[in-house]
């Protein structure tokens, strides 16, 4: 899913995009939030990699397995890009305990279960919550909604009332959203503290 909408390539449309590229162009594929994806048509692009010379499939281990503050990640390319890859990188790149910790955390089915568990119950949650609030929310498939505020004014204040409640959001002004604030799917505490100060601020 793309970061911040959520929105996603079906499996035949990422096939059409890279069977339209020249071979010389490397097709570079972000999959950080693959693992919350459950829609029927996506599929991930590990198989198409295999059997192609210019995929990269990129995973982290930030989102689902929870090990953000690590920075650590991998991809799964050609023998030919990961050696080129390996010429440039830093020598000491990734860390022994980020490392260990991702091992373990490729080890932790009923952790990776549970937060996929908790995004899709709370995810349809938060959407069906915030568009009663009177705010538009767009289709997600990632771990968090975007929230759609009347303009940039609104959508600002909307974050600043959530700070004065201790919430952090993220505002996507970056991205060319500046009317739309992100919202990830927190614990449960978490979410419906959110979904308190939105209707707080929704009745201003």
């Amino acid at each position: 899913p793309s970061n911040p909408t959520g929105s996603y390539n079906t499996a035949e449309e990422t096939r059409r995009l890279h069977a339209a590229l020249p071979p010389h162009v490397l097709l570079v594929i972000d999959e950080a939030y693959a693992e919350f994806v459950t829609a029927p048509d996506w599929e991930t692009s590990f198989p198409l990699a295999r059997d192609a010379e210019n995929i990269v499939v990129t995973r982290t281990f930030s989102k689902i397995h929870g090990l953000g503050g690590l920075r650590i990640g991998f991809g799964y390319a050609p023998l030919k890009v990961c050696e080129a890859v390996d010429r440039i990188r830093l020598p000491f790149n990734v860390s022994v305990p980020g490392l260990d910790a991702a091992v373990a955390a490729l080890g932790d089915a009923a952790h990776q279960k549970a937060s996929l568990d908790l995004v899709e119950a709370w995810r349809p949650r938060l959407t069906q919550a915030i568009k009663g609030f009177g705010f538009d929310v767009f289709p997600s498939a990632g771990n968090f909604v975007l929230v759609r505020f009347a303009d940039a004014a609104r959508a600002a204040a909307a974050n600043d009332y959530l700070q004065t409640k201790g919430i952090i959001v993220r505002g996507v002004g970056g991205y060319g959203l500046p009317d739309c604030l992100r919202i990830t799917v927190g614990t449960e505490d978490q979410n419906r503290a959110v979904l308190d100060a939105l209707s707080e601020f929704a009745a201003q």
